[in-house]
């Protein structure tokens, strides 16, 4: 039987599996599988061979009585990864949009940059708050994988069998406060990507096994319901398994860390076209489902 994992708020964030369309409390469920005390999500990580069994089973022996009430907020699914990576311009008509004038494989360099989990992370609704002065606040949808186990230096051929599942991420930047080119380095990643609640998850995790090849499936973003980006996976220059390559020689990947794998054409940037107080973002990838989120004025204290 068919399953993913969500966190909802009902008096505090509540760890919930979903069956058939329904949410049900995580620890009693998990229980009734053998695998007492189970919390949270990020908790299943630190055996998730073990877990990902308890789970398979817990799916047929949900009960009614657990059940959660429709309509409760979906926070993020993991509360709280412990390293957020991002793979930048990783889509081939993404670099294209952007202006780069030679767009090859071989004449791209994969890099990734990070966001502080602990604040950046958000789940679907009055959630992300415009990141302060900004004038330029932009979006990108993008699958997000989830390490399922430690993994250091792994080749890519090797590379799928570390990831445990997939959730939907978008990547929202201050393109303005991104550029430093009065600078040598030209660039701040820190200061454009790295703002509080900017990385909206959700709305669930699905595991690997429910997506039979996350290399092909469809990304959709949407701005007060206009169609924004609609691409495939399939357009990544560099793949999943080669991500985890890279990154995997660059620093250990520890389970439950998440991969931001890339976004594809339609970002705000080339028709300096940018998101305003109000705006409701719709980010839908096949298999996992639509996250959405409304923005909110910047935090100021």
């Amino acid at each position: 039987m068919s399953w993913s994992l969500a966190t909802v708020a009902l008096n505090g964030p509540v760890a919930c599996i979903e069956v058939g369309g329904g949410l049900y409390r995580l620890e009693p469920s998990l229980a009734r599988a053998g695998l007492p005390g189970a919390t949270t999500v990020i908790g299943l990580f630190s055996d998730w061979e073990r877990s990902r069994a308890a789970l398979d089973k817990a799916a047929g022996l949900v009960s009614a009585e657990d059940r959660v009430p429709d309509g409760a907020p979906r926070l993020a699914p993991l509360l709280y990864p412990g390293k957020v990576l991002c793979a930048g311009a990783n889509y081939y008509d993404h670099i294209k949009e952007m202006g780069v004038p030679d767009t090859r494989k071989e004449a791209q360099r994969l890099f990734f940059f990070f966001k502080p989990a602990r604040n950046a992370v958000v789940g679907e609704g009055a959630t992300v708050h415009m990141p302060i002065g900004t004038k330029a606040f932009d979006w990108e949808i993008e699958l997000a994988a989830v390490i399922g186990r430690r993994t250091r230096a792994v080749k890519a051929a090797d590379a799928m069998s570390c990831i445990a599942g997939y959730t939907v991420s978008i990547d929202f930047s201050a393109r303005d406060h991104n550029r430093a080119p009065e600078t040598f380095y030209k660039l701040d990643w820190v200061a454009g990507k790295a703002h509080d609640t900017c990385c909206p998850m959700g709305p669930r995790f699905v595991p690997a096994s429910a997506i039979s090849d996350p290399q092909n499936i469809g990304l959709q973003l949407s701005v007060n319901g206009k169609i924004k980006q609609d691409g495939r996976t399939n357009d990544m220059i560099f793949s999943i398994a080669e991500q985890i390559e890279i990154l995997s020689h660059i620093m250990t990947l520890d389970p439950g860390d998440v991969v931001l794998t890339g976004t594809p054409a339609g970002v705000g940037a080339p028709k300096q076209t940018f998101l305003s107080v109000g705006d409701r973002v719709e980010a839908q990838i096949e298999t996992i489902g639509k996250l959405s989120v409304t923005i909110q004025e910047p935090l100021t204290g």
